[in-house]
């Protein structure tokens, strides 16, 4: 990167961190279980619910418990189950007349990020019906009070419910990009291990690893907090304690409900300090091929952390503390070394492996062109690179 952006970046990052005690950030209320649902809704004086979810969840029937759960208490609901993996302003526009439509003045996003995504869009495109989410991209540019936003994760891995962000691929130029205002921070996000229970453990694993890469990401940067270091510390434990058991044993409850609270914690530090290079590269995949966001940073994790070298080996020694594979006797570069490995060997017993068919080469500048524009100057990440050496991000994941 040359020096001049390289100086604005870091400008861009310092004014932004000296900001961050005045800024309205705020964690969601948690509740425990759907059926706390309509105590929330009756308790913020609305009535009418508009759910939105995928297909694949609504065939798996995870939505049942809260359909007869609002049934039985009398709150009149409609469901939107078309969203896909990355939500596309169509998604949204949907969504849209279906609230409007029905007179609701509540939305629920059900499921992984996606849902979420879309649910804050949704919410976002109401209040500010004569503006264009494009118009809305980047940051703090929503300004207004969405409708009662409650969000309901059925994987332990995005941190949706806790941000204030909401990813959205133009339907069109299938170009991703982020809307990021405090208005989008769900309200109340439920943490429900019941909803969790019947993730395939290929989705566990790559759900889990993404709040992996959350917690890492906010934590190696140059932004944090100590509320947001000790949340990525705490997610980062609770991830090596629980993963390999909901991989193996989904079923177990308590397990489920520990990765959950990973993945809102993971949340809730990089919704203050932001994530790095492993996100930007990944969006960018996930809005040309559609791959799985999870799945991308998973595969991309270590890469990137190898790529910042001794720049972080402290802070991935403190990582490896938490996460019981080091101890405060070991050299940071070993500690560093072997949190990497961790993590590569965490991808192996998953089942992820390092490469992405879906890249073809002659794409590479443009994936990387977008990286750039969507991390710099915004991501505080530990050592800055430009779109032409972000590139060997991409020639890394090639077959």
């Amino acid at each position: 990167m040359n020096p001049l952006k390289k100086t604005y970046c870091r400008i861009f990052q310092t004014i932004f961190k000296l900001g961050l005690p005045f800024l309205p950030y705020r964690k969601p209320q948690i509740a425990g279980s759907v059926q706390d649902i309509p105590d929330i809704i009756r308790g913020n004086h609305t009535s009418r619910a508009l759910i939105i979810t995928d297909a694949v969840i609504r065939e798996l029937g995870l939505t049942l418990r809260l359909e007869r759960t609002l049934t039985k208490n009398g709150i009149p609901y409609i469901i939107y189950d078309k969203t896909v993996a990355n939500p596309t302003t169509a998604n949204v526009a949907e969504a849209l007349d279906i609230y409007l439509a029905n007179g609701c003045d509540v939305i629920i996003g059900f499921g992984g990020g996606s849902s979420m995504d879309c649910a804050k869009a949704v919410g976002a495109r109401a209040v500010k019906p004569n503006q264009s989410l494009a118009q809305m991209k980047g940051i703090l540019k929503v300004h207004k009070k969405l409708p009662l936003l409650i969000a309901i994760p059925t994987t332990a891995g995005t941190g949706s419910e806790t941000t204030l962000a909401a990813v959205i691929t133009d339907a069109e130029t299938r170009h991703k990009y982020a809307i990021n205002d405090f208005p989008l921070i769900p309200r109340y996000a439920v943490l429900d291990p019941k909803v969790t229970l019947s993730l395939p453990p290929s989705v566990t694993a790559s759900t889990g690893m993404d709040a992996l890469t959350h917690a890492v990401e906010a934590y190696i940067g140059n932004s944090t907090t100590i509320s947001t270091r000790r949340d990525a510390l705490k997610a980062v434990q609770l991830i090596f304690e629980n993963i390999d058991t909901v991989y193996t044993d989904g079923g177990n409850v308590n397990a489920r409900r520990n990765m959950l609270h990973a993945s809102f914690y993971a949340g809730c530090a990089f919704t203050k300090s932001y994530v790095g290079y492993v996100h930007a590269v990944a969006h960018s995949l996930g809005g040309e091929y559609n791959v799985a966001h999870g799945l991308a940073n998973a595969i991309l994790l270590p890469f990137v952390l190898e790529s910042y070298g001794s720049r972080i080996h402290k802070k991935l020694h403190k990582l490896a503390i938490a996460a019981g594979i080091a101890d405060k006797t070991t050299p940071d570069a070993v500690a560093a070394s072997q949190f990497i490995d961790a993590i590569k060997d965490m991808k192996r017993r998953f089942g992820i492996g390092d490469t992405i068919k879906e890249i073809r080469k002659e794409d590479i500048p443009k994936l990387a062109h977008y990286a750039d524009k969507e991390a710099n100057p915004l991501y505080p990440v530990p050592v800055l690179k430009d779109a032409k050496e972000l590139e060997a991000y991409y020639e890394l994941l090639l077959e």
